[in-house]
């Protein structure tokens, strides 16, 4: 009877402990895949951790810094989870935000600065009519001397508020007739500091077109003041012209430190036009000389570069303009002699006043007119008459004698010449008929007494 039951007891004691040993196995197995799974889960942990920071402190600063410098790259994630950036859609959302924000800040800020260029502009111009009425009405040569210095300091400051507006939006505001490439250079020579520095090529028979010779002139305004300023004071800046197959290029050579590999590369992104989409990207203060190039020869179609090195060490920026924005200059025809006739006077824009000589002689004793032979018409619609033959008077002179002009042997009728009505001609023509009617005056004034 007691074989049995300790038989029994053996066997309960030797199951219990079977299953206790394999209890024990099991949890230690459990608690080895739970120490694994923790070391595991503790390391995805510390990456997630470490790709947040940098997140934060790398790539969304890089996303906002390329929002205004394309040539700034976003940094891709530590570690890829499942093979995908686990802050993609996060990095899409910002991207968009910042970038309408930037967008909208960019726009108010240039639609502030365009009206207030656009200001800065117009009193410019009408200091520049008052120094050229100055500079007409003075002779002294300290006065002139003076007013010549102001004159170039206000042809900078509408320089700087030109390149201002344009990089803004508008638009360069003048509009020329076609120039040579050497009144292209001077022009630009002219709104600069160091104009004296500036060694202008010979005279060239090739012209801009009428509608790119204002921004030409103020890209290379922009990259010979950038030469001039960035090389020693007494250095030369030299400018040539290079023919090419299809085109020709304005050269620049300065004798200045030259330019590093980054901000040779930086200056290519500006000049290709990216420059004006934001002027607080351009530095404190910002330098948006390249900027401004950058967006005239985007809309106008010449390029510039500014990647090689000139034979004085410094930088060469070379400036193309295609075939398509380039002419001939026009040579002007000779202007047919002015003479004087008894029809109805031209337009004063088309005669050119020319000293005329002066003879005494007797005043007539006045006659009854005799009504002129009419002829037709001009072209502009006047009555053309000829002058009857005089009338003899008297053989009795008088003391009095008149100063007039000596007509020609024949009084041909009036024909229309060609007129340049370019503003400067117009102001030209008219400055030297005033000097000269009231020198005419003067004489005739002299004759009397």
């Amino acid at each position: 009877m007691e074989y049995p039951l300790l038989t029994a007891a053996l066997v309960c004691v030797s199951l219990l402990a079977a299953a206790f040993a394999l209890l024990l196995v099991r949890q230690r197995r459990v608690t080895a895949n739970t120490g694994r799974r923790g070391e595991q889960l503790l390391a995805e942990l510390r990456a997630r951790e470490e790709e947040d920071r940098h997140l934060l402190h790398r790539r969304l600063p890089a996303i906002v810094e390329s929002q205004a410098n394309q040539a700034v790259t976003v940094p891709g994630p530590l570690r890829a989870f499942n093979g995908e950036d686990p802050h993609r859609e996060l990095l899409v959302v910002i991207s968009e935000l910042t970038g309408q924000t930037r967008r909208n800040a960019a726009e108010s800020a240039a639609a502030t600065l365009r009206a207030m260029m656009r200001t800065v502009q117009n009193l410019a111009g009408e200091q520049q009519v008052l120094i050229s009425a100055m500079e007409e009405h003075h002779d002294n040569p300290d006065v002139l001397d003076g007013l010549l210095g102001l004159d170039h300091a206000n042809s900078q400051l509408g320089r700087r508020a030109q390149a201002t507006a344009v990089l803004c939006g508008s638009w360069p505001g003048l509009q020329r007739s076609a120039a040579t490439l050497t009144d292209v250079v001077r022009g630009a020579t002219g709104r600069i500091r160091d104009y004296a520095r500036v060694q202008i090529p010979a005279p060239s028979d090739t012209a801009v077109v009428s509608q790119a010779v204002e921004p030409v002139v103020l890209a290379v305004a922009e990259l010979l003041d950038n030469g001039a300023r960035h090389s020693q004071p007494g250095s030369p800046v030299q400018v040539t012209f290079q023919q090419a197959h299809n085109g020709l290029a304005i050269v620049i050579d300065d004798a200045g430190v030259g330019m590093t590999v980054e901000a040779v590369q930086r200056a290519g992104w500006l000049l290709e036009g990216h420059g004006g989409q934001d002027i607080a990207a351009l530095g404190v203060p910002p330098r948006i000389g390249f900027a401004v190039i950058g967006v005239l020869s985007r809309r106008y179609g010449f390029r510039v570069s500014v990647d090689m090195r000139s034979p004085f060490g410094g930088v060469r920026a070379v400036l193309f303009l295609p075939s398509e924005l380039l002419t001939r200059a026009a040579v002007p025809a000779p202007a047919p002699q002015e003479v004087p006739s008894l029809a109805a006077p031209a337009s004063p824009a088309a005669i050119t006043p020319s000293p005329t000589p002066h003879v005494r002689v007797p005043a007539p004793e006045p006659q009854p007119a005799e009504p002129a032979e009419e002829l037709g018409t001009t072209a502009h619609g006047l009555p053309r008459r000829r002058r009857r033959a005089p009338v003899t008077g008297s053989a009795t002179t008088t003391a009095t004698t008149l100063s007039v002009p000596v007509p020609p042997p024949t009084a041909p009728e009036v024909t229309e010449s060609p007129v340049n009505h370019s503003p400067v001609a117009t102001a030209t023509a008219w400055q030297r008929g005033t000097r000269q009617g009231r020198a005419s005056s003067t004489d005739d004034e002299r004759d009397f007494q």
